[in-house]
């Protein structure tokens, strides 16, 4: 990089931390921090969605996988998240939305002491705040690794630079900072991915290369599943994503609840599947064609792209690359900042600390945003040790940490809503929470010679199972129960009539 590319970074930052001043005119308390105040347009909410959803691991150990195995990178990482996410609009973004509207919440796991119990919600509080420290530290080391490739700064100060730069402009403004900031780095991302791909297919000969670069790539590129990534995992994958994109990954639930109505969460939904379905496609082609162009030097391919991107744009274009990189990793990270800073004020805090259950607006409001400092601090510490034996490397975090985690803790959360498991209670959440925290210590670490795909698929599989199996046998519905559950899935977009006999039944 030189000043010119460094003048585009610079700028970039700088419209970042405008954008969270600016934004901090319209938090006057936690719902407006934490849920925008129920006043994102749909669109607005489906395009942070999709960009709150990748990092720069997409330019890191994706493109690794792409380099070495080919197509596979998208039909096995992508698509299923695009399927993903269109299934959940139809099961869950209405009802989470509902979570804001009916039931006042501002944490998506709030309402979960009502349909379990105290201990249900901290448990699964806790577990997912630790399990998104290790996430997002994942997030700071990729970004910093492709930093270090372009600007020779250490893996530390890559950390540093950029989660200050996120610190500052997430814990002014909010969601509302997150959502806005996101919509300008999908422009960015919109013009950098459009400029590599040309470029790319100008070094394969034109247009043409779109469908002539196949039988130049190694044998096995143009397979849909390649290496360790089979059927089964894709499968798998697929199955994990939809509850991951849905809501189980916090900070995807926040956008839902942030809209107006139910409907216009499901919108949002779609529209973020479209982009999933489309968007990543154009951004894999140039990691694709990366053999022909560029030698990795690392064993698992994850410089590729920063190589490729190095040798053939110029400067500036160079620089915007780069900010294209920062924009999907800021968003993840300062989105699950807020998420996380949530849960803590909303869920954690109050159980621990009699004064936090009184907290005024503004108390409630610098609770939130110290939280939201203290978690991207820790998350920055953990970055550090990413590279360490007890991690590997930063794909290991993202797919065998991550997606075998997310499970244990998103069942009991986003079935909890759907009226079929009423049956399933606070010993069916807990059982089903700690057996799938069991079976990925087993696969991971108590079993040798566990394949990959078990290895993600064991620990939700074994909590769908027991939280259904126990509802089934062991049912714990309630009055209480059903009449949360009729305020969550009560007819119309309004629900108002559900909401006062729900109310009333309940005796609330």
């Amino acid at each position: 990089m030189n000043s010119l590319d460094w003048a585009v970074l610079i700028g970039y930052f700088g419209v970042m931390v405008a954008i969270g001043m600016w934004s901090h005119r319209r938090v006057d308390d936690v719902g407006d921090f934490f849920t925008a105040g129920g006043r994102m347009p749909w669109w607005l909410s489906g395009i942070s969605h999709h960009m709150s959803g990748y990092s720069a691991v997409m330019f890191t150990g994706y493109a690794g996988i792409a380099y070495q195995y080919g197509i596979t990178s998208y039909v096995t990482w992508s698509f299923p998240i695009a399927v993903g996410i269109a299934i959940g609009a139809r099961l869950f973004a209405g009802r989470l939305n509902r979570l804001r509207s009916r039931l006042g919440v501002a944490s998506p796991l709030e309402y979960l002491k009502n349909r379990y119990d105290l201990r249900t919600q901290q448990a699964l509080a806790w577990s997912g705040v630790l399990l998104k420290v290790v996430d997002v530290g994942a997030k700071w080391a990729a970004i910093a690794t492709l930093l270090s490739v372009f600007t020779g700064l250490s893996l530390n100060q890559g950390i540093l630079l950029t989660g200050v730069i996120t610190g500052v402009y997430c814990t002014v403004g909010g969601l509302w900072a997150d959502a806005l900031t996101e919509l300008g780095q999908f422009v960015i991302q919109l013009v950098a991915g459009v400029a590599m791909l040309v470029t790319v297919l100008g070094e394969l000969g034109g247009i043409g290369g779109l469908g002539t670069v196949w039988d130049r790539l190694p044998d096995g590129h143009a397979h849909p599943t390649a290496g360790p990534y089979t059927l089964t995992f894709l499968l798998a994958y697929l199955f994990i994503k939809t509850f991951e994109y849905s809501g189980g990954m916090w900070s995807q639930a926040q956008r839902y609840m942030a809209t107006r109505s139910a409907r216009e969460a499901r919108r949002s939904a779609l529209l973020s599947a479209g982009l999933w379905l489309v968007w990543p496609a154009v951004l894999f082609f140039p990691m694709w064609a990366a053999p022909l162009l560029v030698t990795a030097e690392k064993p698992d391919a994850s410089d590729a792209y920063a190589l490729l991107t190095e040798r053939l744009l110029p400067h500036g274009l160079l620089g915007l690359v780069v900010v294209g990189f920062f924009s999907h990793s800021m968003a993840m990270c300062s989105s699950d900042a807020n998420a996380i800073a949530a849960v803590f004020t909303r869920d954690i805090a109050p159980a621990l600390s009699a004064r936090a259950r009184g907290w005024s607006h503004r108390a409630g409001l610098l609770a939130a945003r110290v939280s939201t400092v203290c978690f991207l601090a820790l998350s920055m510490a953990i970055a550090t040790q990413v590279n360490s034996p007890a991690f590997k490397d930063i794909i290991t975090v993202v797919i065998k940490w991550v997606a075998g985690l997310v499970g244990p803790v998103s069942i009991p959360f986003l079935l909890g809503m759907v009226p079929a498991f009423r049956r399933s209670g606070p010993v069916a959440a807990l059982v089903s929470w700690a057996a799938g925290l069991v079976a990925f210590w087993l696969t991971n670490f108590g079993l040798s010679g566990v394949e990959l795909q078990l290895q993600i698929a064991t620990p939700v599989a074994t909590s769908l199972v027991l939280f259904t199996l126990l509802g089934l046998v062991r049912p714990e519905s309630s009055d209480a129960r059903d009449a949360l559950l009729a305020r969550i899935n009560g007819p119309g977009e309004g629900g108002e009539e559900a909401a006062r006999e729900a109310v009333a039944s309940s005796g609330e």
